[in-house]
């Protein structure tokens, strides 16, 4: 591994303000190994990291004030309650988002690029400057001020990777309203569920997308969202092709409209703790939840991780290949990398088009110098063979990202030594959408520090992680696992769930008393360093999506000859996870295959393609136990062929259910078997 470029440089110049008085003692911290604490010198990273978990204010009390630009100070940087769930951040102070995104950097250099949008076509890049991306947001802000948008509507935007995807953001933010952006792929259902739930005065869209040669018809699953959706007053359509789409009585051509408007538009001056974004998440129950992100906290949390854990400097070209309709498009692609000023890459895209060598053609062209991207994807291009990625120039490659779920070994492996050419730094990111930035990388860390392979490791400044056993207690120690929590409170974090802060306490606060329960489990190494074991509730990971097993066994249980249906997760190669589905047939259903492909069909139309179980086994029951709740660990245990390791079956109802599955999968795998 290249020696780090830990705190000796740019973390050191951010946070050189902040060294605690030579000879401070720091107290010792759960979570943090004692050898550590103690051996903290001033200034370093460990000796950060104490101050930010033992003074939180006189951390990041300094970092808000010269970070960002403020409208009026804050009073009180921090007031957090985790038995309440009272979550407050630079109270009393007022900005604007979009400010700190766009003209404190069009004072100072207005012709730097803030976008290279890496459109679907190989080599048709346009560039945008922070002029000119300041002109349009107001342009965009001004369009939705005259068509009703007042501080504090909901906004929703239905668009694929694009400058003007990223300007409609910003627009919300700099009047005050509230966006949320739902990912491009999810189905009108889908769409109409976030709307409703989020009471969406306003949809922006375009007439269609392009995504890997394809074209997506945009617009028409908006028409078709909204026909359910009584609070939408307008649908405002930009033009990604030349094909004319349908346009009704709400349906607004939004370039026209804009080219009427000012390119100018006051901001509107925002409270710390107002809302600036909602973004939905799939949850273990069937109804995915609005997460609410809020304005100072936020945008400080990934201006610094962006900062600290790519080790980004001015001139550099950040290449994040999410989606903005994720958590990571938000923090890695708009409000991190544009707070800090930087050049961030929109890629509109996929990893294989037109061919395998897709992401590194890019690199070579547009000298990308961080390249922060999703497991699946390596796992996908690791399979099409080292030449596609050697065919290109990628020396200007400094740090390889990894993020959505844990990256496993091979794909490490090959990231860092083929694509990294076993110079590049490579940060195994963990966080998630509730918590708003990166919480465990292996960077910011002392110079040179060790960066082992698919681990996480080192917790970011302020983040605090404690292990939990069964019993809520405390593991103490290294080389133990439990249940990932955090104890204390971070600016970035979400501040509830939209209209139902009860939901908000009991997914995170009420699991472990006292604690932020990420829902994830850890284990801890012999060195103090974290390592993610997955999710422990009924939530599973494909390709980096997160979605609940709940949701998909609500949308095929609507199926009528479908009386029950159990979901689970199972280790695929490409994808990290898949679904596995379990269905009980009603006595008189006729043509079983005809039903299995409606059940793939409502998935698809209910959630979205990515969603659809890749296997779907016909039961006749499934296992339960004697108070009805399905065991699905016996059904993972099955499918992983470790029959003979089921565990405690005593609750089960009837220990007969479980030879009927081992028979109907046997036959399922020779069925499948036969047919390659």
């Amino acid at each position: 591994m290249a020696a780090a470029r830990g705190l000796g440089r740019s973390a050191g110049r951010l946070l050189g303000s902040l060294c605690g008085r030579s000879g401070q003692p720091v107290r010792e911290l759960r979570g943090v190994s004692a050898p550590a604490a103690a051996a903290a010198q001033p200034g370093s990273y460990q000796a950060q990291s104490a101050q930010a978990a033992r003074d939180p204010a006189a951390f990041w009390g300094p970092l808000a004030r010269d970070t960002l630009v403020w409208d009026t100070p804050y009073h009180t940087v921090w007031d957090c309650d985790f038995s309440s769930g009272k979550i407050g951040w630079f109270l009393g102070g007022q900005l604007n988002v979009s400010v700190n995104c766009l003209d404190q950097h069009v004072q100072k250099s207005p012709e730097s690029v803030a976008l290279i949008w890496e459109r679907d076509e190989p080599g048709t890049e346009v560039r945008i400057t922070y002029r000119e991306l300041l002109e349009t947001t107001c342009r965009l802000a001004n369009t939705l001020k005259r068509h009703g948008i007042r501080r504090g509507d909901r906004v929703a935007i239905y668009m694929p990777v694009s400058p003007l995807a990223v300007a409609a953001m910003l627009a919300c933010a700099r009047i005050g309203a509230v966006h949320t952006v739902v990912f491009a792929g999810f189905s009108a259902e889908s769409l109409a569920g976030r709307i409703n739930d989020a009471k969406c005065k306003v949809v922006i869209t375009l007439n269609q997308g392009l995504r890997g040669g394809r074209v997506v018809e945009l617009k028409k699953i908006v028409d078709e969202a909204v026909k359910h959706c009584p609070t939408i007053q307008h649908v405002l359509v930009a033009h990604r092709t030349d094909n004319k789409v349908h346009m009704g009585h709400r349906d607004i051509p939004l370039e026209q409209e804009m080219a009427k408007e000012d390119p100018v538009c006051a901001p509107e001056s925002m409270g710390s703790e107002d809302m600036l974004f909602l973004l939905y998440t799939s949850g273990s129950t069937g109804t995915p939840k609005g997460l609410v992100h809020t304005q100072a906290g936020y945008l400080l949390y990934a201006a610094l991780t962006h900062r600290l854990v790519f080790d980004y400097r001015p001139g550099d070209v950040f290449g994040c290949v999410a989606d903005i309709g994720w958590i990571t498009g938000h923090s890695y692609v708009v409000y991190g990398p544009l707070c800090n000023g930087a050049t961030s890459v929109l890629f509109e895209s996929t990893p294989v088009y037109p061919d395998a060598g897709r992401y590194w053609e890019t690199v070579q062209r547009l000298k990308i110098s961080q390249f922060y991207g999703a497991p699946t994807a390596v796992r996908l291009l690791l399979k099409y063979g080292d030449s596609w990625v050697k065919k290109y120039d990628r020396s200007s490659l400094r740090t390889l990202g990894s993020v959505g779920e844990p990256i496993n070994f091979e794909a490490w492996e090959w990231l860092h030594k083929v694509v990294g050419d076993s110079r590049c730094t490579l940060v195994d990111t963990w966080w998630q959408t509730e918590t708003g930035g990166i919480c465990i990388a292996p960077r910011p860390s002392e110079e040179g520090a060790e960066i082992l392979p698919g681990m996480a490791m080192r917790p970011f400044f302020g983040i605090v992680p404690v292990l939990m056993d069964e019993k809520g207690k405390v593991v103490e120690g290294n080389n133990v696992s439990g249940a990932l929590c955090l104890s204390q409170a971070w600016p970035g974090m979400a501040r509830t769930i939209y209209g139902d802060h009860q939901r908000f306490m009991e997914a995170y606060f009420k699991p472990y008393p006292g604690h932020y329960f990420t829902g994830d489990g850890a284990y801890r190494t012999e060195g103090g360093y974290y390592q993610i074991t997955g999710r422990m509730d009924d939530v599973i990971n494909i390709s980096g999506h997160r979605l609940g097993t709940a949701e998909i066994e609500d949308a095929m249980a609507s199926h009528p000859a479908v009386p029950e249906t159990a979901v689970i997760g199972y280790p695929h190669d490409i994808k990290g996870e898949a679904a596995f589905a379990f269905i009980v047939l009603k006595d008189n259903t006729g043509d079983t295959d005809a039903v299995v492909k409606e059940l793939k069909s409502a998935v698809a139309t209910k959630i979205a393609k990515y969603a659809v179980p890749d296997q779907i086994l016909v039961v006749k029951r499934l296992p339960k136990t004697r108070s009805g709740k399905v065991m699905r660990r016996l059904l993972r245990k099955i499918i992983m062929g470790r029959a003979q390791d089921l565990g405690d079956t005593t609750t089960l109802e009837d220990p007969s259910v479980i030879t009927e599955i081992l028979s109907a999968y046997q036959k399922y795998k020779d069925k499948q078997a036969a047919s390659q």
